[in-house]
């Protein structure tokens, strides 16, 4: 079994990149299942009724979010889809849910979980603890149990991975927005990578306009960010998955680069 899973996708210039690239992904890997990290597809903060169909469209199973999740007031009509996922280790009383069983192309179920890290976080449950409680309640369900960690440093990841391994298939950071070279296997058959990195524009700060992002550092004052513009790098991975045991056999970096026009607004 193959699984896709993109990091962060920003704005519509990583939107747009993200949906040149899948239709030959597809061609070459033929992934049974395919999640996406949302929460920063809309305009670069949050997420939206519109972008959330368009993604779907385009086949993608599953849309993960973070601690941009409520940032747009429409998410609130789409948050309780269960094929919406918001950090598990919100309050019980934060609409959303935060795991859930799903069934891929090939008919076998798959547990999704996102957990959000608490390290210069918003302030959330603790998420080891709210992976122990989920992947009880997912493992009788689904052999197969995807994570995704969005979290700001990479020990706060690592840790949770290594809490995780032998218990799930496959720990994958996100919200750092910059791709790292450690994917490996776990000695428990758990695939980790500290982060997928980001959908998003190439030549910009993690997915924002250059001189905005200098002005912050140059005058120490909160200004306004926008998304760049031009070409997009789109970030994630594939998983190797043994279906049988929910192991990973292997975890495989995907990094392309797309050319888009210079013009492409933020439209919507």
């Amino acid at each position: 079994m193959k699984i896709f899973f993109f990091g962060d996708v920003i704005g519509r210039v990583g939107r747009e990149g993200l949906l040149q690239v899948l239709p030959e992904l597809k061609r070459t890997h033929q992934p049974d299942f395919i999640i996406v990290n949302a929460e920063n597809a809309a305009h670069g903060k949050g997420l939206s009724p519109k972008i959330a169909e368009e993604l779907w469209a385009e086949g993608v199973d599953v849309l993960t979010m973070g601690n941009h999740t409520f940032d747009r007031k429409e998410i609130g009509a789409i948050i309780d889809d269960p094929r919406i996922l918001r950090p598990a280790n919100y309050p019980s009383t934060v609409a959303g849910h935060g795991s859930g069983v799903f069934k891929s192309r090939s008919g076998i179920p798959i547990g999704v979980l996102q957990l959000m890290g608490r390290v210069y976080m918003p302030l959330t449950d603790c998420p080891f603890q709210t992976a122990d409680r989920e992947i009880e309640k997912l493992k009788g369900q689904a052999k197969i149990i995807f994570v995704d960690v969005h979290a700001e440093i990479t020990s706060e990841k690592a840790s949770l991975a290594w809490h995780l391994d032998g218990r799930i298939t496959a720990a994958v950071g996100t919200h750092t927005h910059v791709q790292t070279a450690d994917e490996r296997l776990l000695p428990g058959g758990t695939a980790f990578l500290t982060d997928a990195g980001a959908c998003g524009p190439l030549n910009s700060i993690i997915g924002m306009d250059v001189p905005s992002a200098i002005k912050r550092f140059l005058t120490g004052l909160h200004s306004p960010m926008n998304v760049a513009t031009g070409d997009a790098m789109v970030c994630g991975c594939v998983l190797d998955v043994d279906e049988a045991t929910g192991k990973a056999r292997s975890i495989t970096r995907i990094r392309e680069l797309v050319t888009l026009p210079s013009t492409l607004s933020e439209d919507r």
